[in-house]
């Protein structure tokens, strides 16, 4: 986000002391806490704005405004006392804020002044996993893609046995979820539950020390999986009074001690810091309202960071503006929040069940084969949908209005509709029509059935008719005042009719197409015209011209601003007066979303119902709507069936501008091409290729039909990814150590349900080093673990592993060379065919790609001539150290032989007498020791 120097608010400079007094109460708080931005509410000439000061005022300079030029002084006369000061207006203020929490992981403090004593006191406090505090009058929740949630880690080592115990809540809904597992060293489970949750926020115990070598390593994950840390005091994890905490805030009358969750003593401790550090108990509404549940980890796919980037799950700040660069954002054709926010999680948690996954598989075919059907509910049903979530929110926290209560009854109405189309619906089966009663007709009637009565209380009481005028006020009919009130204001409007219709007629203006009656935001009820017409106006006594805007002149007369007057005293009355029984209709429609006196989320209820519809309806969107439709693949269970693709195609790479995508077939088969090589030239298609299948694999595990024209898969229990070669050099990783730290991930935590892609593994260190480690790790996944795997790699050399593994199979990308020299330059003719074939391709082609980015050239001829002496060079060295291998291994054995056969049994010498007779050997053989290089090297010679 960035603004200009317009931006800054035009406001009167505090005067001396009142600077000066602000400087000191600034000096008095305690520091912030690292990663927040402290931001002070201020109003001139009824404008609101904010000031930063101190660092917060250069950090806002320097990213927002791209200049310190902005930048004020506040107190003090040396440079050392001054404070510096940089102001936001309101909206940019609010843009920062969006941004700060929901992209940059800052926190936030709102500071404002108290009326009544003019203190400063801190009025809202957020953080990227908690935006309760801001998210009303910033209306943040409404945009993201995802609900913020916010987890406590407390952790426990016992000699090798590592017990992380968690608990994790999205701030806005009445639901702490718990879970405890064991870990290994690298904290892999922990961050798989990470990236299944979409955690924003993570509470930890301080380490001031720095010491703690586990929450080093934890800290390490959390920064993998952009997830901010927030440091809490040992004593905020403790079970003292969890019991108590907890029994005031679960539903129900049974203690949670009777419970399973309960047992979970680490899990307890975390649920402990996050209560207290989402000040649960301090809001009397939540208490009897929570729900309680155990997390299952191993119910979804495992995911770790590593393979969330190279599958391009999520929205990233390489994707620019294009949404399809990434697969949330391809699959993101929702019409409602909701339905926004449940794709995002169902990315991250794809279906190990085939039951379940086939159900979602049922209904996208139901909406794939019918285009009417789908383009229905879209257009003309969800699309009109508001954010249940967040108005369920509204009612939760006693802040609803009459536009809620409206908004509420425009969904129910729609309920009817939506159940109607969905029962016009001919599923092919009697199976898929009993499945489509199942899962949205039969819970959408009973949601209507239990809604009636409220939607009857809104006709009766919400005077509709306005509403069309986004007017939110009630129907006069229940009350007498507001009746003669109504009547007043029905007079306001014929008179204001009738002024329009002399107005009109002495301007000579058709009063329906060109003088037009409004109602402005800030002159009130008054006439307009176009900028084109305004010369009617002019030198025309009687008429009060306000301003000339894009859409016109806005103008008044005598008689009309009278009449407005009059409209503006009776709309304020009528306000006061309804006041009292707005609160009795918001309070009734509360009780009704909520009935009884149990807590019944009925709008949440509502919400999961239509958010799932609107996910099942997108993925059938897309399915269909691809460049070539999708297919539904065949889902067989873990440890079952092979990977067969026929035409495999990137999702997201197909859908670019100016890309015709070669499809490729894959063949996993178990026994015979389990671990695959895929060699070939530099741009020719071997990260896409196997991308696209991990990608193809998570999207058939969520429901969604795949890219091909064909398609076998079986269940994965995780994909793990080891792709790219990015340095962290800020946080001390250089590129070897990050994949290093990726790959041994993989071999702790790969089982042979698992999928495994590997790209370029061992690029970050000498050849020999590098190829060494690849051909390890391969041979390990190969033997050892037996997942499939697909690994790209330019060390040729690794294809000899098909020699000695069966299941190892060898694929190349196919490049077409055309040896025909071009102008005499002898420069090769080079064509990726992106098709890929059996067997092994045995060069790079690095320099030819840099011929296509333009290198000069001579660079382009001295990389030639120095790859050919290398490789020359190499050959030569490789014959020479066989040869003289095999030299010294024979002179070797000839000095063994005669020491054996110089008489005596040698096994009966002393140390002495056999040194001394080595000694006669060795220097009968010197001369052939001291010129083999090979037995130099052996002799720690250089």
């Amino acid at each position: 986000m960035a603004s200009s120097i317009k931006d800054v608010p035009e406001v009167t400079e505090l005067d001396k002391p009142a600077q000066q007094s602000f400087v000191d109460f600034y000096r008095s708080l305690d520091p912030a806490p690292k990663g927040t931005v402290r931001l002070f509410e201020r109003d001139a000439n009824q404008k609101r704005y904010y000031s930063f000061h101190g660092d917060d005022a250069h950090y806002i300079a320097q990213n927002i405004y791209k200049t310190t030029t902005v930048i004020k002084y506040w107190g003090g006369n040396s440079a050392a006392s001054r404070l510096p000061t940089t102001l936001l207006s309101n909206s940019v203020a609010e843009s920062f804020i969006h941004d700060a929490l929901l992209s940059k992981q800052l926190r936030i403090e709102i500071w404002r002044l108290t009326k009544n004593t003019a203190n400063w006191t801190l009025a809202h406090k957020a953080s990227p996993g908690n935006l309760q505090g801001v998210e009303d009058f910033l209306l943040l929740n409404s945009s993201a893609s995802a609900a913020p949630v916010v987890m406590a880690v407390k952790w426990k080592v016992s000699g090798d046995k590592k017990t992380v115990g968690v608990a994790f809540a999205d701030a806005g809904v009445k639901e702490i979820g718990v879970s405890e597992f064991l870990d290994n060293e690298l904290y892999s489970n922990l961050e798989s539950l990470l990236i299944q949750l979409g955690v924003k926020e993570c509470l930890i115990q301080g380490d001031e020390s720095g010491k703690d070598y586990e929450a080093i390593k934890i800290r390490g994950v959390l920064d993998r999986c952009d997830v901010v840390s927030t440091d809490c005091k040992k004593s905020d994890f403790t079970t003292k009074n969890i019991e108590q905490d907890l029994n005031r805030l679960l539903e129900g009358e049974i203690s949670v001690a009777a419970r399973r969750e309960f047992e979970l003593k680490n899990a307890m401790e975390a649920s402990s810091c996050l209560i207290k550090y989402l000040s649960l108990l301090s809001d009397e509404t939540n208490f009897k309202h929570f729900k309680l549940h155990q997390h299952d980890l191993s119910q979804y796919m495992r995911l770790d960071a590593a393979a969330l980037d190279a599958l391009n799950l999520m929205p990233g700040a390489q994707d620019g503006s294009n949404k399809t660069m990434n697969l949330y954002g391809l699959l993101n054709v929702c019409k409602t929040s909701q339905g926004s926010r449940l794709l995002a999680q169902w990315l991250k948690q794809p279906l190990l069940n085939v039951d379940t996954i086939k159900q979602r598989q049922d209904l996208v075919h139901m909406f794939f084969r019918d285009t009417e059907l789908r383009q229905t509910l879209q257009e003309s049903q969800l699309k009109n949908i508001p954010d249940l979530h967040r108005l369920a929110k509204r009612f939760q926290r006693g802040i609803a209005n009459l536009q809620d209560v409206v908004r509420i009854y425009q969904m129910i109405i729609r309920l009817p509709a939506v159940t109607q189309i969905l029962e016009a619906n001919e599923p092919d089966t009697q199976e898929m029509s009993e499945l489509m009663q199942q899962i949205f007709t039969l819970p959408l009637k009973e949601h209507y059935q239990t809604l009636r009565s409220l939607e009857e209380m809104v006709e009766s009481t919400i005077d509709l008719e306005a509403v069309a005028d986004h007017e939110f006020i009630i129907n006069a009919d229940i009350d007498p005042v507001l009746k003669d009130l109504q009547g007043k204001l029905e007079q306001c409007k014929q008179q204001m009719s009738v002024e329009h219709s002399r107005v009109g007629g002495r301007l000579n203006l058709d009063t329906e197409k060109k003088l037009k009656l409004e109602k402005h935001s800030t002159f009130g009820n008054c006439f307009r015209v176009s900028r084109t017409e305004a010369s009617v106006l002019r030198n025309k006594p009687g008429y009060i011209e306000y301003a000339t805007q894009k859409a016109g002149t806005y103008f008044t007369t005598a008689k009309l601003k009278d009449i407005n007057t009059q409209w503006t005293d009776l709309c304020s009355e009528y306000e006061r007066h309804q006041k009292g029984l707005v609160k009795q209709i918001i309070d009734t429609v509360g009780k009704l979303v909520y009935f009884h006196s149990t807590y019944c989320p009925m709008l949440e209820s509502l919400g999961a119902l239509t958010a799932k519809l609107d996910v099942i309806i997108s993925f059938a969107h897309v399915s269909m709507m691809a460049p070539t439709p999708y297919v539904r693949p065949k889902v067989y269970p873990r440890g079952e069936s092979d990977v067969v693709l026929v035409e495999a195609r990137h999702p997201c790479l197909e859908t670019q501008n100016n890309v015709q995508f070669i499809p490729n077939d894959v063949k996993l088969i178990r026994d015979a091409s389990e671990f695959v090589i895929i060699t070939g030239p530099n741009m020719g298609g071997k990260s896409t290729y196997i991308r696209q299948i991990g990608v193809i694999a998570l999207m058939a595990q969520i429901g969604c039909f795949v890219p091909c024209t064909e398609a076998t898969l079986c269940i994965f229990d995780s994909i793990l990814a080891r792709v790219g070669a990015g340095d962290s050099q800020l946080k001390g990783v250089s590129t070897f150590m990050a994949e290093m730290l990726e790959t041994s991930a993989i071999l702790k935590t790969a089982t042979k349900n698992s999928l495994i892609i590997v790209d370029e593994l061992g690029r970050g260190t000498s050849t020999y080093d590098g190829f060494g480690l690849a051909w390890s790790i391969s041979e390990y996944i190969a033997t050892e673990i037996r997942a499939f795997c697909l690994f790209a790699t330019h060390f040729h050399e690794l294809t000899e592993l098909s020699a000695t593994v069966p299941h190892v199979q060898n694929l190349n990308v196919a490049v077409h060379v055309d040896e025909s020299e071009s102008n005499g330059s002898g420069r090769r003719d080079i064509t990726l065919l992106y098709k890929v074939d059996e067997g092994v391709c045995d060069q790079s082609f690095g320099i030819h790609v840099a011929e296509l980015a333009r290198f000069p050239d001579s660079v382009i001829t001295m990389a030639k001539r120095k790859a050919s002496e290398l490789e020359y060079n190499t050959d030569v060295n490789d014959r020479i150290v066989d040869d003289e291998e095999e030299a010294g291994n024979n002179c070797i054995k000839k000095m063994i032989m005669e020491i054996q056969e110089t008489g005596g049994n040698v096994d009966e010498l002393d140390d002495a007498e056999l040194l001394n007779r080595v000694k006669i050997i060795k220097k009968k053989y010197q001369d052939v020791m001291d010129t083999n290089q090979y037995l130099v090297r052996l002799a720690g010679g250089v």
